[in-house]
C-alpha cells in the first residue's frame, strides 16, 4: 500500500527539496506552508505521516500535533531548528513518533520515515493516539487485564484490591507505556520521557532490566507478555487489552 506523506513547513525551499526527494523515492507527497493550509488539505487527502515543522508563523507545529492526535493515528515526525532536550521531550509528550533537528540530511529523514512506516504497519489500528483514561470519583485510571492503573494515586491495583509492589521507577515506566497504547516507543524515547537517565547502551540496559522486572509483576506469563510487548529492533509497545 502506498504511503502518503505530508510536508508541513513555512520554509518554501526546504519544503520543495523534501517533497522532490521523497517523491523520487516512490512516496506520494503533499505539502502545506502553514497549519491552516494543512488542516484544509487533510479534509480531502488521507495522510499517513506528517513531517511537521515546529516553529511556523500562526499556529505552530505543537498545536497542530495536538489536533492530529485527536483525529486518530497518524505518524508525526517533528522538524525543528532547536535541538534542546526539553523540546524533544515536549514533542514526544504530545505524541510525536520521531524528531529531527534542522538542518537535517534527507537520507536521515528517509531512514526515519521507513522505520516509522514499519512501526505503523506492525501495530494495531486505533481511533486515537491516547489511552482511554477513565475518570472516577477516586481519580483518573487506566484499566488493562485485571489491573487498574490509578494515575492520580500513582499505584497499580489488582482485581482483588491488592496494590502491586512497584518501585517509583517501575511505576513511571508503566505510566509512560500505558498512556501511549499501541505506539512503539524506542528506549531513547522512554528515557527522555522518564527521569532524564541519559541515553546509550547503559541507559538502554537499565530500561530492559526494568521491563523484565515489571513484566514479572503484572504479566500472567512474563515469558509470553500480553501487555508490554517487544518490537524487535525498535523498542516496546503497550497493548491495553492484551490482544
Amino acid at each position: 500500500m502506498s504511503t502518503t506523506i505530508a510536508v508541513v513547513d513555512d520554509e518554501e525551499h526546504l519544503r520543495e527539496a523534501v517533497v522532490e526527494y521523497l517523491q523520487g523515492k516512490g512516496y506520494t507527497v503533499v505539502e502545506a506552508g502553514d497549519a491552516v493550509s494543512f488542516r484544509a488539505l487533510v479534509e480531502t487527502t488521507p495522510v499517513d505521516i506528517v513531517v511537521l515543522d515546529v516553529a511556523m508563523p500562526g499556529e505552530d507545529g505543537l498545536s497542530l500535533a495536538r489536533w492530529l492526535r485527536r483525529r486518530g493515528d497518524i505518524g508525526i515526525i517533528f522538524a525543528t531548528a532547536s535541538g534542546q532536550p526539553i523540546d524533544r521531550i515536549v514533542g514526544l509528550e504530545l505524541g510525536a513518533d520521531d524528531y529531527l533537528v534542522k538542518p537535517y540530511d534527507l537520507r536521515e529523514l528517509l531512514a526515519r520515515i521507513r522505520s516509522l512506516v514499519r512501526r505503523l504497519e506492525a501495530q494495531p489500528t486505533t481511533t486515537s493516539g491516547a489511552a482511554p483514561i477513565v475518570v472516577k470519583p477516586g481519580g483518573r485510571s487506566i484499566v488493562f487485564g485485571a489491573w487498574t492503573l490509578e494515575l492520580d494515586g500513582r499505584r497499580l491495583v489488582g482485581a482483588d484490591g491488592r496494590v502491586a509492589d512497584l518501585t517509583p521507577l517501575e511505576y513511571d515506566l508503566l505510566e509512560i507505556l500505558a498512556t501511549r497504547p499501541n505506539r512503539v516507543l524506542s528506549r531513547g524515547q522512554i528515557a527522555e520521557l522518564g527521569r532524564g537517565e541519559g541515553e546509550g547502551g547503559e541507559a538502554d540496559r537499565r530500561i530492559d532490566i526494568r521491563i523484565t522486572r515489571l513484566r514479572k509483576k503484572i504479566e500472567p506469563e512474563p515469558d509470553r507478555p500480553r501487555f508490554i510487548k517487544t518490537v524487535r529492533g525498535e523498542g516496546y509497545v503497550f497493548v491495553r487489552d492484551g490482544e
